[in-house]
């Protein structure tokens, strides 16, 4: 099901009953109005529509009795083609945004074009949303790079460049009882998909509560509690069960045409025996004709045939506490 950006996902309703009692309201919020949600929308060309589509649906899977409003930005400062920007047009001028009272935004990464994140011509921007997200909302989510940003102009945290990509699908363990990690499981799976990383001893010492860890991947969620709860993912709830696999086809592809110097590694958990096998034959492939056209080589079907969303019902139990926060802790003000 689709919406347009401002339609309502579902019929206003009265909160559930079920809301967890950690949940205390600030103000007499009207429960029959709809959430005012804002999307940042910052990704790259190529994955423009399908990450605005993913969120979406995580929304409406999470939303249960409420209803959402969901409105769509753009950030003018983010590079994009001729054909990027054509899609973004259909998106809010981020100018909008200053003006408009909503409960929660949402800001996505994109791909760095600078080791240094203050020098990306859209900084100036990001780092004033995150000061008007401070004093204009409830709760934020910054995702991957938005989180890596955010960190570095809040607490000068600075993230680090790992030796390869970190990409796949990682066991992870909740490691706290925070109110957004009401009903996940103690053990729990989460895709990644980044070259940096945030250190989580930088994250603990300067205040941040870690809600979910990977042994491997490090720091998942974590959250801060300054005027508004900010909310931060190193990983990639909205993700479709495919998102890695078409990821790595696509780092295949920039590999093959000379775009990357070194081969991709596979995303850990992504594919059974039978595809890494074919994989593996690719990369052979590969090692003797560089050229795009091996890449017809890499075996879409099987593999996206076999790809299962691990991650789903967290991703949506995350969600749903973060707009059950929004609903009984909004600052603001309503109509009557």
């Amino acid at each position: 099901m689709s919406y347009a950006p401002d339609e309502p996902s579902s019929a206003a309703t009265p909160l559930p009953a079920a809301v967890p009692a950690t949940f205390e309201s600030r103000v007499g919020r009207d429960p029959s109005l709809p959430l005012e949600i804002g999307l940042v929308n910052n990704m790259p060309d190529a994955a423009l529509r399908s990450t605005e589509r993913q969120i979406r649906g995580l929304l409406e899977r999470s939303c249960g009795d409420l209803g959402f409003n969901l409105r769509v930005y753009n950030i003018p400062e983010v590079p994009r083609s001729q054909a990027g920007r054509e899609l973004a047009r259909n998106y809010r001028d981020i100018a909008e945004l200053w003006h408009t009272a909503l409960d929660g935004v949402i800001v996505t990464g994109t791909e760095p074009r600078s080791d240094d994140l203050r020098q990306e011509p859209y900084w100036d921007t990001l780092t004033r949303l995150m000061e008007w997200a401070d004093e204009h909302t409830t709760s934020s989510i910054w995702s991957c790079l938005a989180a890596h940003a955010a960190l570095q102009h809040m607490d000068g945290i600075e993230r680090r460049r790992l030796a390869q990509k970190r990409s796949g699908v990682f066991d992870c363990t909740r490691e706290s009882d925070h109110l957004l990690t009401v009903g996940l499981p103690e053990r729990l799976r989460m895709p990644h998909s980044r070259w940096n990383e945030l250190a989580l001893e930088d994250l603990v010492k300067a205040g941040y509560s870690v809600l979910t860890r990977s042994p491997e991947a490090g720091a998942d969620a974590f959250v801060k509690q300054k005027r508004s709860l900010f909310l931060f993912f190193q990983g990639h709830p909205e993700y479709d069960a495919d998102t890695l696999i078409l990821e790595y086809r696509r780092d295949i592809g920039r590999y093959l045409r000379g775009e990357r110097e070194t081969y991709p590694t596979v995303p850990r958990g992504c594919f059974d025996g039978a595809v890494l096998q074919q994989l593996q034959m690719l990369r052979l492939l590969a090692a003797r004709h560089r050229n795009e056209a091996t890449l017809a080589a890499f075996p879409l079907a099987l593999a996206t045939s076999h790809a299962e969303k691990s991650w789903g019902e967290t991703a949506t139990a995350l969600y749903r506490n973060w707009l059950q926060y929004l609903a009984v802790s909004s600052r603001r003000v309503r109509a009557a």
